[in-house]
């Protein structure tokens, strides 16, 4: 299994991480099947949505953090309780499905981490699977 690090710079933000999937594609040959990246974290997640209009990112952070607000009746101690419950409706994985070496992405989509306990440092892990 190999890795992709992620250094993000905010409490909470979506990254886009496409150049570092496409680096990773690059450097391991990977020309056909399947990417998964997964995050071994419980407050960060993968997602893939629009990346060509910012406001699509601010709109989706904007809604998590009305859906799942900061501060609630929590009983967890950190203080990070809605970046849990966050990462759990976003998700941990996705897989993508790679041709030619490249992503198989729709015309508007990125692949991003979406953190909400930052900022930190993040391991993502990477299983190839060649078709």
């Amino acid at each position: 299994m190999d890795t992709i690090c992620v250094r993000t710079r905010q409490r909470e933000t979506l990254q886009d991480i496409t150049p570092l999937v496409e680096e990773y594609l690059a450097t391991h040959a990977c020309t056909r099947g399947v990417l998964t990246l997964y995050s071994p974290h419980t407050t960060c997640a993968v997602t893939i949505n629009e990346g060509c209009d910012p406001d699509v990112a601010r709109d989706m952070m904007q809604t998590l953090g009305r859906l799942v607000p900061r501060q609630g009746d929590y009983r967890h101690a950190e203080g990070n309780s809605d970046a849990h419950v966050k990462t759990s409706l976003v998700g941990s994985s996705q897989q993508l499905l790679v041709e030619g070496g490249t992503l198989c992405l729709g015309t508007w989509q990125r692949v991003f981490l979406a953190e909400f306990d930052g900022p930190r440092a993040r391991t993502l892990w990477v299983m190839w699977m060649g078709a």
